[in-house]
């Protein structure tokens, strides 16, 4: 029953910003954790940021800190990844996904996944 999906992703050119979107259904989202990925070509998938639901404490990727940030809205059952001052570099398929319970989940595997949207930042 648990379903995930990604939207907003789109051609950016480098600067530019773009808000994503994750709706989740089919668990009680706010005892869970929700992180967002992204997968380059030709690389593995990385973490890019992730939210608790322990304490919504943030956990953010080197490579994005200080430009990136994610919200979530438990009534709507919706996280959000902002995303300003992007780079070519953030060219990727962008997925989120649904962590375990407990405070440590966005340093545990992630258990659902979104089939993701793609962000492309080209000049």
């Amino acid at each position: 029953q648990v379903q995930l999906v990604e939207s907003g992703g789109g051609l950016v050119q480098p600067g530019g910003s773009l808000r994503l979107s994750c709706t989740a259904s089919g668990f009680t989202f706010e005892n869970y954790a929700i992180g967002w990925f992204r997968q380059a070509p030709g690389k593995e998938r990385e973490g890019v940021l992730c939210i608790s639901s322990f304490d919504d404490r943030r956990y953010y990727a080197d490579s994005v800190k200080g430009r990136f940030a994610i919200f979530r809205d438990n009534a709507k059952g919706t996280v959000y990844l902002q995303m300003n001052s992007l780079k070519p570099e953030d060219t990727a398929v962008y997925y989120c996904a649904k962590g375990v319970r407990g405070p440590r989940a966005c340093n545990s595997a992630m258990t659902d996944w979104g089939k993701g949207t793609l962000v492309a930042v080209s000049s």
